[in-house]
């Protein structure tokens, strides 16, 4: 079937949101043409390591931002109902519901046009950084941003903490590539050539991580040459590479114990992107540092984080300033609306 607008318009751009490995679980049925049924496909998640399971809400929290920005932008206000239920990845039904959403037309303020735009420019950044750091004030409004929605945005600029907690990042890949389920996990999203990567419109492209693809597809299907005194200190060496100019790195702080905590996390997530965007800044989420259980007591242990009650440490990336990064691609946005023809 066709879906009438302005359901097409509005996904044309929401889909652009960011997701873990640009996996772009998120789906939308819609009813008629101002309510639709929200899912997250769960054969899209990242079940892997059971610490990443909450991060698909987290993802269902930064879509639902999404679209409510672009709705904005195109003369629409969303009402939302949302199901909190939890996420079963070894359940028979593979779509799980996220609740529904209704567009209702709405002015378009100059806000709202402004929103959209730095929507439409927001790029992840693997390129390396200039190591110039981001302004204080700057910093301060990101932090606003997470204040607002009960978050706490912290940064640190110490170039013995940076290095550390770059080095754990780097650790956490060894790391994962010894458990079986999370490599090929890994595997199953990688995109070693441009080509792949353009027809498959999704995963991590080896370009858009800096590295030939050719040697990463060696390296990643001999994972047991990674412990390798020569090769492995040469893998190392790679992937440190890119990460030249890292200068400063934050992470957030909040509630995050149960489904609901973890939407609004992503929202919260979301905004604080675009809130950098507008400056000119990049980031690049570190996100196997928080779903790896080992690295993220490394990472919470040398920040001290504030984790007590609910609240975790529940995001780390880097910010800065780099050159414009690869485009990253996304499948049509027939793809993502069930039932629309392909």
């Amino acid at each position: 079937m066709s879906h009438t607008e302005p359901w097409p318009s509005i996904v044309e751009d929401a889909r652009h949101y960011p997701s873990p490995h640009n996996s772009q679980p998120i789906k939308l049925r819609p009813v008629d043409e101002s309510t639709a049924e929200l899912y997250y496909d769960l054969d899209l998640g990242l079940p892997a390591e059971s610490f990443g399971i909450p991060f698909g809400h987290v993802c269902a929290g930064v879509f639902l931002e999404s679209l409510r920005t672009v709705a904005e932008g195109l003369g629409y206000g969303v009402e939302e109902s949302i199901d909190h239920g939890e996420m079963d990845f070894s359940g028979t039904s593979r779509l799980h519901g996220l609740g529904t959403v209704r567009l209702v037309p709405l002015p378009v303020s100059d806000d709202a046009r402004r929103r959209l735009e730095l929507f439409r420019s927001r790029q992840t950044s693997r390129r390396p950084y200039d190591a110039r750091l981001v302004p204080d004030d700057v910093v301060a409004a990101a932090a606003d941003v997470a204040d607002s929605a009960g978050h706490t945005f912290r940064t640190t600029a110490d170039r013995a903490v940076v290095r550390r907690l770059v080095h754990i990042n780097q650790a956490t890949l060894f790391s994962d590539l010894r458990n079986d389920a999370v490599y090929e996990e890994i595997m199953t999203w990688l995109r070693f050539s441009k080509d792949d990567a353009r027809t498959r419109a999704d995963g991590l492209s080896a370009e858009a991580m800096l590295m030939p693809g050719g040697l990463l597809r060696f390296a990643m299907s001999h994972r047991g040459l990674w412990d390798a005194p020569v090769i492995g200190g040469a893998i190392r060496a790679m992937y440190l590479n890119t990460m030249r100019g890292v200068r400063q790195l934050g992470w957030l702080e909040g509630p995050f114990a149960r489904p609901a905590d973890h939407i609004e996390a992503g929202r919260t997530f979301m905004r604080l992107w675009l809130e950098l965007t507008a400056h000119g800044v990049r980031l690049h989420p570190f996100g196997t540092v928080i779903t790896n259980p080992g690295s993220h007591r490394a990472f919470a242990d040398e920040v001290d984080a504030d984790e007590s009650g609910d609240r975790m440490a529940w995001m780390l990336f880097r910010f800065g300033y780099s050159k414009t990064p690869p485009v990253a691609h996304r499948r049509p946005a027939t793809s993502m609306l069930l039932g629309a023809d392909r």
